[in-house]
């Protein structure tokens, strides 16, 4: 069996952060593992408090994992502070882990900023140059490449631009009312549209989680990262349609939907 590996934080109603990203991996036939990088408090309405993990704890966590079952894929999550990043670059250095997804959680749904400006600076200085690929929503990629997103085409400028300065391979995210949910991808290949399925469904808690970890899930399983990104929007896509509702605000996809599926043709 393949292997993943999430680094997040942990979500208490277990609709986003490890929870999502573990349900996801078994749910994608891979063998799912974790190091946890903050406790939440939260449910579907919101977040009421967070206690960081220790970078001392953080890379204890780390070296247990890569000595014992090696990931074949890694992907990281919510990392708020710049001691947990930098711990996190330097042990994927060391393991000289492989197909790393990063999804630079940095700007809510909502607008609202998740992590300071040191902490931007050394993601983009440690953790990027590292990644296969990242995943960043149009806040996060107006944040990383430093231009506004007003259209596709400047999806694609903003995407080439990460590209060039970082090396890896970008994800852009639609929707926040620019499109349909349809994704960019930029590589060395150029560039490719994954067109969204409009599903009608409020409850989209740790779409953001559920997506960076499909892709690592079918990286992990030896696709190629076009073909590993088209079977993730497949898998969310059903998970979202199986239209799920848990909750008071936004809640969770049914990560099960299709248990025995390999969502490259729904």
């Amino acid at each position: 069996m393949k292997t993943a590996l999430t680094i997040a934080g942990s979500d208490s109603s277990g609709g986003a952060g490890i929870q999502a990203d573990i349900k996801t991996m078994l749910a994608n036939h891979v063998y799912a593992m974790s190091a946890i990088t903050a406790l939440t408090a939260q449910n579907t309405t919101g977040v009421s408090d967070i206690m960081e993990s220790s970078p001392e704890f953080l890379k204890e966590q780390l070296d247990c994992i890569f000595t014992d079952i090696y990931p074949d894929a890694v992907k990281t999550g919510m990392v708020s502070s710049k001691g947990l990043i930098e711990v996190i670059a330097e042990r994927l250095r060391f393991y000289k882990a492989k197909n790393i997804v990063v999804d630079p959680v940095m700007v809510a749904t909502s607008g609202a900023r998740l992590i300071t400006e040191e902490a931007v600076k050394t993601l983009k200085e440690s953790l990027l140059p590292l990644a296969t690929v990242i995943t960043p929503n149009i806040p996060e990629t107006e944040v990383l490449s430093g231009m506004r997103i007003e259209s596709p085409e400047d999806m694609v400028e903003a995407s080439k631009k990460i590209f060039e300065e970082y090396g890896c391979a970008v994800l852009c995210k639609g929707g926040h009312n620019l499109n349909d949910a349809n994704d960019l991808l930029y590589s060395e290949n150029g560039y490719t549209w994954f067109r969204g399925k409009r599903i009608d469904n409020k409850n989209t808690h740790g779409t953001g989680c559920t997506l960076s970890s499909a892709i690592a899930s079918n990286l992990a399983k030896g696709y190629d990262l076009e073909t590993a990104v088209r079977y993730a929007k497949n898998y969310i896509s059903g998970a979202l349609a199986a239209m799920l509702d848990l909750g008071k605000g936004s809640g969770p996809m049914d990560h099960g939907f299709a248990i025995n599926g390999e969502y490259k043709n729904i």
